[in-house]
């Protein structure tokens, strides 16, 4: 007995796809065996598997975990909540030597996929590939394992909780924040937490729905974020956190509405962590801010630029021991007092906590950061066999024209205007784009240069 995925489903960081076309119980049922397959090899028996709201999520956990138990390996089944539960599960249970957590993150709703973790550490890239190989050969260990249900949500909350540890209670009961759930996964655990919360706390979309009713949850897009700002205007609110479909992201906006992103969020949360860490490395991608990178030397701490993804950056942390990470994205890593892993509520009380430690309002937070002229990221689609090879056509004329480049992933290239940024997408037929100047001029210059090196390749953005 044999499994061939569909191409487009193992991807770089995860496995995903289109449920009923490219992705089905039969898939997950075959990563099962391929998964249990990898763990008892590596001397493990016993994973952990969670699932997101997704309408398809509960069919394809049990087969998954059918395909589990049928190669020999037991199961935790931890239920529906957020991916970062099923982080905690993983990381905190004993017994437990990997993990599974079912969801399509910030997908549109007929999307499906599993994101993995094996003995703590992320699971990608060519691992993932691997999985695919062992399913065409048919090479699964045999065996009959068993299942049990394990309710983790409370001791997760408990631990979020924690984050605001040495906070004096009465800073906490001034606060008054607005908080979007966005009808995804995230919803009961943001109940619990914000009612043990102190402070005044008010609640969007926390009934969980699959087919997302209100808006897409992707705080990436303001768009996405009109019900969290009309809330906070309407009821005079500090400040509003939202998170994507599986909680693994955040977004904010402070008193005014205004959205601070991934990259500004990891400012704040720098300037916290090095009053506390001298010295510490802090990473973000290559598609955050150059404020962000001289805001973290300005405060005393080491910035390290790395690849975009939220494995990749995982990963770079433990190579490091960076207590802190980033990305433009909205996932964030804390690794100083937690594990390591992106959890979006968890950044939610870490963001209340380094307001109440810097002593400054999340608005007074954002109003202090300096104003750039930048793009959001520009998707443009580029066909999968030209991507990578587009961007190496650029990289070499800009190395033979002397640029300041830096090609960890992709190219980012900084000129007395500000820098621009290409990189071939891991996971889609794109090209994504990204400029920040510090004038509206210098902006537009630097698309026209994104738009000449395109063109030079014969290419342009759509």
């Amino acid at each position: 007995m044999s499994h061939r995925f569909h191409p487009s489903v193992l991807r770089e960081y995860d496995i995903r796809g289109i449920v009923g076309e490219t992705l089905g119980p039969d898939d997950a049922h075959a990563i099962g065996r391929s998964f249990a397959t990898v763990l008892r090899r590596a001397g493990g028996r016993k994973v952990a598997v969670g699932y997101d709201g997704r309408v398809s999520s509960p069919l394809l956990e049990a087969a998954l975990i059918e395909g589990l138990n049928a190669s020999g390996v037991d199961v935790v089944r931890i239920g529906m909540g957020p991916t970062p539960m099923l982080y905690f599960a993983e990381a905190t249970a004993a017994d437990v030597q990997g993990g599974i957590q079912i969801t399509g993150s910030h997908n549109p709703a007929d999307h499906n996929g599993f994101k993995l973790v094996l003995m703590g550490r992320p699971f990608f890239g060519p691992q993932i590939a691997a999985l695919g190989a062992m399913a065409a050969a048919g090479d699964w260990e045999q065996g009959s394992g068993a299942s049990e249900r394990r309710e983790v949500l409370e001791a997760y909350v408990d631990r979020i909780l924690a984050g605001l540890h040495g906070i004096a209670p009465e800073a906490l009961a001034r606060l008054r924040i607005g908080w979007d759930a966005g009808n995804g996964a995230a919803g009961p655990a943001l109940e619990l937490l914000a009612a043990r919360l102190p402070g005044e706390h008010h609640l969007l979309f926390t009934e969980v729905d699959g087919t997302f009713p209100n808006h897409h949850p992707d705080p990436t897009e303001e768009k996405n974020l009109a019900d969290l700002k009309a809330l906070v205007a309407r009821e005079h609110l500090d400040f509003g956190v939202a998170f994507d479909g599986d909680a693994d992201r955040i977004g904010a906006v402070d008193g005014l509405g205004r959205v601070i992103w991934g990259d500004q969020l990891l400012m704040i949360y720098a300037e916290d962590l090095l009053r506390r860490m001298p010295g510490a490395t802090v990473i973000a991608d290559v598609k955050a801010s150059g404020a962000l990178f001289d805001s973290i030397a300005r405060h005393g701490g080491t910035p390290l630029m790395w690849k975009t993804g939220h494995s990749l950056i995982k990963a770079r942390m433990k190579e490091t021991g960076a207590p802190l990470a980033g990305e433009m994205s909205g996932h964030v890593f804390f690794g100083d007092d937690y594990y390591g892993f992106d959890d979006g509520l968890y950044a939610a009380a870490r963001l209340i906590a380094a307001a109440a430690r810097l002593g400054r309002s999340v608005t007074e937070l954002r109003a202090a950061m300096p104003e750039m002229f930048n793009t959001p990221e520009l998707r443009f689609q580029v066909d999968e066999a030209r991507k990578f090879a587009a961007i190496d056509e650029m990289k070499q004329r800009l190395m033979a024209s002397g640029a300041r480049i830096i090609d960890i992933d992709g190219v980012r290239v900084t000129t007395a205007d500000g820098w621009w940024l290409l990189r071939a997408s891991n996971t889609q037929d794109l090209l994504t784009a990204r400029a920040e100047s510090d004038t509206a001029a210098g902006l537009e210059r630097l698309l026209a240069e994104i738009d000449r090196q395109l063109a030079l390749s014969g290419l342009q953005r759509g």
